[in-house]
């Protein structure tokens, strides 16, 4: 039976002496009065419901599943995931970093980006379930009408009701600008809208009083395209103008989608049959709502591999040192047992301190970016909030497909530590592994989020926020250059730092040329520019450690993150050189390929 203890003492660490957020947010009005202890207590209770609420969920709710009644329509989900669901409202918990304005507790983003870390670790499939409707809160708060806002948003902080996103389609993911759903007018000013979608995560259940769907459509007059999507709020129940739930809206769960893992979440064929809806922001200006919503998606699916990376790990460690099996290389190590404990093998300590380098360095990125977040919003300087939001930007991508990638690789190099153990499902490790796969791929593939950085994000302004992330990175190696204690954690780094403008000239360059090289480069620029990333990070975090111990600190835990930092720089960060070769390869070795794909005459 797997276990899980919240990781609240790197997380202390990560907020308080890396970020020293207090600091930071104090110059936000709304977050002013927040103090560490706070947070540290909110974190804790939070914690503690992951581990001995949600937890406990995991196993069975992979094994048991959702059930559709197809004359009903409706979704049960498996046993104890409602009552977990009531006891997570009861605690307040889905309103803590929503506006006070509609019941929101108004905590900073960074503060729930933490908790959400926990619940991911502990069920992510149970987590997709309030998880999505953050996204649907953000995005209704953002673009919403006062109306709308009136209607939806109090009962989405209280938790009481639950929201999706409605994308996809049979025959369109990615290109959303081939989407069929049609969305008609009516004299009173809503809209009826037909069609279906496909992949929607916990878009039919009974956790909740009502499902708020947010469901991108096209109006009759729409031009061609994604400049002629529109979005519509489409509640499952009708909402009455006193808030009061009406009649059951034709929209509905035709069938679920049997998969890899995620068994837990409900991901739900819907029937839009004339479903009645509301336009939310412009007509055919879909998309850039819907982006608010999706951009926090992205985030989110970062944190769950994050948040399995973590508890993969914990499990991983838990076993290697209590396996005997062989004797150590250099000479037995336990000298009053038949065999060595596993974790003496150099290997098993590779793929151990793999996944708690990509944790801790995956951690720390998802905190900086919600910092980011909170100042985009609430900073009182016009120019933070705009660079901030910039930043962020830059980061979404990175942290969607850098941290995916790595989670994946961390779960399997995990159940790699448990052998044939781990390949069976009593240990849980072949679930977190399933489990891990699909965030790579929903909210954009990695392919698409690393296009997305290459050349929206890099290409498309010619690298100023690119720019603007570099100062930070040179900032730090001014300041800690001359310090020979860092020396190992800031060479590297300034070398990739300097390496990464001159890398980014040669493939906008070639991208120019032909744009199918910009295809051929971006997976493994988005990689190397996530080390980039990592390596600022992990020298933030050595800079910190190093602190605390000159200022006399004891504490192991210190001592522990320098030496994931080292192997992180030592075994991790070399692929960099790799990455920047295969970039460098350029598009020919790929679409000359005709022969040997059997493609002749496409």
């Amino acid at each position: 039976m797997p276990q899980y203890n919240p990781p609240l003492r790197d997380m202390q660490f990560v907020l308080h002496e890396v970020f020293r957020v207090v600091d930071a947010l104090k110059v936000c009005p709304p977050h002013a009065e927040v103090d560490a202890d706070t947070i540290n207590a909110v974190l804790e209770e939070g914690g503690k419901f992951a581990a001995e609420v949600t937890f406990p969920l995991n196993i069975t709710g992979d094994a048991e599943g959702c059930r559709l009644d197809k004359t009903t329509h409706e979704v049960t989900t498996p046993t104890g995931f409602k009552a977990a669901y009531e006891q997570y409202v009861a605690g307040g918990w889905p309103a803590l970093s929503c506006d006070p304005a509609y019941g929101g507790q108004g905590l900073p983003f960074v503060v729930n980006q933490c908790f959400y870390e926990m619940l991911n670790s502990a069920n992510q499939a149970w987590t997709m379930y309030p998880g999505l409707s953050h996204g649907a809160y953000e995005c209704l708060h953002a673009h919403g009408t006062e109306e709308q806002k009136r209607l939806y948003l109090p009962k989405l902080v209280s938790g009481e009701w639950t929201g999706t996103m409605c994308l996809t389609e049979p025959h369109c993911g990615t290109d959303l600008g081939l989407l069929r759903t049609k969305a008609e007018p009516q004299p009173d000013g809503t809209y009826k809208l037909t069609g279906q979608k496909i992949f929607i995560s916990a878009g039919e259940h009974d956790m909740a009083a009502n499902i708020v769907h947010l469901v991108l459509a096209r109006l009759p007059d729409a031009p061609a395209g994604t400049k002629g999507i529109s979005l519509f709020v489409v509640p499952k129940y009708k909402v009455n103008p006193d808030g009061s739930l009406g009649e059951r809206n034709a929209i509905y769960c035709g069938g679920l989608e049997h998969k890899m893992g995620i068994h837990g979440n409900a991901t739900c064929q819907m029937i839009l049959d004339g479903a009645v809806g509301t336009l939310v922001g412009q007509p055919n200006k879909g998309l850039q709502a819907m982006f608010v919503m999706m951009n926090a998606a992205r985030l989110g699916v970062g944190n769950q591999s994050v948040g399995l990376t973590e508890v993969a790990f914990q499990n991983a460690l838990a076993y290697a040192k209590d396996r005997l099996q062989m004797r150590s290389l250099s000479g037995p190590k336990a000298k009053d047992k038949p065999a060595d404990p596993i974790i003496v093998h150099p290997d098993v300590r590779r793929m151990l301190l793999t996944a708690k380098a990509y944790a801790e360095g995956g951690r720390a990125l998802l905190i900086y970016c919600a910092l980011l977040l909170d100042h985009e919003l609430h900073h009182p300087d016009e120019q933070v909030r705009k660079d901030s939001a910039e930043l962020l930007a830059l980061l979404t991508p990175i942290a969607k497909a850098f941290l995916t990638d790595n989670g994946f690789v961390a779960v399997n190099e995990c159940l790699q530590v448990f052998g044939g153990h781990g390949y069976i499902k009593e240990w849980g490790m072949e679930q977190f592994v399933r489990d891990a796969r699909i965030n790579m791929i929903y909210e954009g593939t990695n392919t698409v989020q690393s296009l997305d950085l290459l050349g929206r994000k890099v290409l498309a302004n010619n690298g100023a926020t690119l720019k603007k992330f570099g100062k930070l990175v040179q900032a730090l190696i001014e300041e800690e250059g001359v310090n020979e204690k860092m020396s190992e954690f800031i060479n590297p780094l300034a070398q990739l730092a300097e390496q990464m403008t001159k890398f980014t000239t040669e493939i906008g360059f070639k991208a120019l040329q032909n744009p199918d090289e910009a295809g051929a480069a971006a997976v493994p620029y988005l990689r190397v520019a996530g080390h980039l990333v990592f390596a600022y990070f992990f020298a933030r975090m050595a800079s910190a450690a190093l602190k605390a111990i000159a200022a006399g600190s004891t504490d192991p835990f210190y001592q522990g993150k320098l030496q994931t930092a080292r192997f992180y720089f030592a075994r991790l960060f070399p692929e960099t050189a790799t990455l920047m070769r295969q970039a460098r390869a350029g598009v020919a070795n790929l679409m000359q390929t005709d022969a040997a794909l059997g493609v002749e005459g496409i």
